[in-house]
């Protein structure tokens, strides 16, 4: 059985407060979209195999096996369900480390194909609690919709925003952000906007007025070639453009279909509906 991971952007980022386990409370709007990878599980029957077995291929996982999320997950549904051993084969195309959520996509899903292809009956909200168990996005992707975000990234509440009449330009220029640098840098505030209402209320032309990603002010600092992309964004007609998370990635959205390859020639770049 093969299913494909997607990626997610984030629409505005406020880093709201630094907690007392270290992590920082934040608020942002995630939305899915068409870039995937794909993900392969097949039981093993041959004796003496391992558990779980895990190939890959396309852009390169660091790393052992007992590193990737997906080897994490299948141990904490094991540990309450009876599965079989498995081997499993990902194709990775989501660039890792990009602001993106492609490794906490992966183990969502992977969680819901190990539920639909062993028809384990696990509820969503189990789901949702082995996903942020993984990490603090991994559980917006059980449910894969438009969210709002809060906590640690790993609170979410439905939103109606809706860009299905847009088109998403992405542009990943190979460039790897250190979170916790990223961090590093920022002063976290109270927003004195709410996110959520500007998103669903402001016309998308007024966004880059009052929807801001926290990140940009000290990884453009590091970075100043990503505020370029950012600002070359603009000039080849984006509405809204912003910087994914805690970057590398930044995004463009439009309102036609963009051809945008040969203007970042030695970037990764993904362009398609909303």
């Amino acid at each position: 059985m093969i299913t494909f991971p997607n990626a997610k952007i984030n629409i505005g980022l406020n880093i709201i407060e630094k907690r007392e386990d270290g992590f920082h409370n934040i608020e942002s709007v995630f939305y899915p979209f068409g870039l995937c990878d794909a993900l392969e599980v097949v039981e093993n029957t041959e004796l003496g195999a391992e558990r779980i077995s895990f190939t890959s291929s396309g852009i390169e996982i660091p790393g052992d096996i007992t590193d990737n999320l997906c080897y994490y997950a299948y141990h904490l549904v094991s540990a309450d369900y009876p599965l079989p051993n498995v081997n499993v084969h990902l194709h990775k195309h989501i660039p890792i480390g990009a602001g993106l959520g492609g490794g906490s996509a992966d183990a969502a899903f992977f969680i819901r194909l190990l539920n639909d292809k062993f028809e384990l009956g696990i509820s969503w909200g189990e789901m949702h609690n082995y996903a942020r168990q993984l990490g603090s996005d991994c559980s917006f992707f059980i449910s894969n919709k438009p969210s709002f975000a809060e906590g640690r990234g790993d609170v979410y509440e439905s939103t109606k925003v809706d860009l299905s009449n847009y088109y998403l330009g992405l542009i990943y220029p190979n460039i790897h952000i250190n979170t916790a640098k990223a961090y590093s840098g920022i002063k976290p505030k109270a927003a004195v906007r709410s996110l959520e209402e500007d998103v669903l209320n402001l016309p998308l032309e007024q966004w880059k007025e009052f929807i801001h990603n926290d990140f940009e002010d000290s990884v453009f600092a590091q970075f100043p070639e990503l505020k370029n992309i950012k600002e070359k964004l603009y000039s080849k007609g984006a509405v809204y453009a912003a910087m994914s998370g805690s970057g590398s990635s930044l995004y463009g959205i439009f309102k036609t279909s963009t051809d945008l390859k040969k203007e970042f020639e030695n970037c990764f770049v993904w362009e398609g509906k909303l």
